[in-house]
């Protein structure tokens, strides 16, 4: 498979509960780790992650289920792919590489892994930069017909096991085309590397992984939401200094003024959108992310 991060070392971590986490390490400075979202891998951030080398040591890894990480069987009440389980595999592979603390960018379902470390253990962090999420407790509450019919996929993947697993076996490489494709704001595959879409259709074909992805959403629908609305109800805030990006063709758009509700989920929150993309917004337009995100990690450290 080609590789899209030449001059990337690639490397097998161990993350919480022994589980491997593949990543890819590259450049020099303070370290700063980029977070992937569904349904792709450490291959999203192909585009701007050498530039990002050019002033941090970039640590990209797949998400436990994803990519090449490891894809453990699920517990029946979702915690092994809560987001906390999956920012504590983060967690532990700073810890293995002696990172005491770094910056944090995270996209999609990595965004949310990513605010949930911020919010569990903020004296690590010294920047997180959300690309394309509200909080998980805000999204279901936006679920009104609109947003129920463009982010189907949170409700059929949570759906108890095996529906989804079984539907998505029927054809895995037309499910997962179907999913990119609709999410850009092209509608256009061409959006894509043809690395990168490789490695996207190449995960769909191990059930193993599909199934990590469905309980990555019934952990979404149970266990994480459940976090949120915990804080939300005790009054905490993320203390870590946030940039939230978000794309005009994006699921954040449609909830209103995603803007105002990080600010009511964190205590200093900038921001930069809409910038012109659909929600794969690395991929579609690397440059506004780029342009967005290095002024702010610019005091990382």
């Amino acid at each position: 498979m080609t590789d899209l991060l030449p001059g990337f070392d690639s490397r097998h971590v161990e993350g919480a509960n022994g589980c491997p986490i593949h990543l890819r390490i590259g450049g020099a400075g303070p370290a700063l780790f980029l977070l992937h979202g569904y349904p792709q891998s450490h291959a999203t951030w192909h585009r701007i992650a050498p530039q990002l080398a050019e002033q941090f040591t970039v640590i990209v890894p797949d998400l436990r289920g994803y990519g090449e990480s490891g894809a453990p069987v699920a517990a029946a009440d979702g915690s092994t792919y809560a987001k906390r389980t999956m920012g504590a595999d983060i967690f532990a592979v700073a810890d293995r590489l002696g990172i005491e603390r770094f910056a944090l960018v995270g996209h999609d379902r990595g965004a949310r892994v990513a605010y949930r470390m911020a919010f569990d253990r903020p004296q690590r962090i010294d920047r997180l930069a959300i690309i394309e999420v509200v909080p998980t407790a805000e999204m279901w509450a936006h679920f009104d017909a609109r947003m129920g019919l463009k982010a189907y996929h949170w409700t059929f993947l949570a759906q108890p096991e095996p529906l989804p697993e079984t539907l998505i076996a029927a054809d895995p490489t037309f499910y997962v085309d179907w999913t990119l494709k609709s999410w850009t704001a092209a509608q256009s595959l061409e959006t894509f590397s043809p690395g990168a879409l490789a490695s996207y259709r190449a995960a769909f074909q191990d059930p193993a992984r599909v199934a990590a992805m469905c309980w990555d959403y019934r952990a979404g629908a149970g266990v994480d939401r459940a976090l949120d609305e915990a804080d939300r109800a005790a009054g905490r805030k993320i203390a870590v200094p946030l940039h939230f990006i978000w794309s005009a063709h994006g699921f954040p758009a449609k909830t209103g003024d995603p803007l105002a509700i990080w600010r009511e989920w964190a205590d200093c929150v900038t921001g930069s959108g809409p910038i012109d993309a659909g929600h794969f917004a690395m991929e579609e337009n690397p440059q506004a992310v780029l342009d967005a995100l290095l002024p702010f990690l610019a005091d990382a450290d």
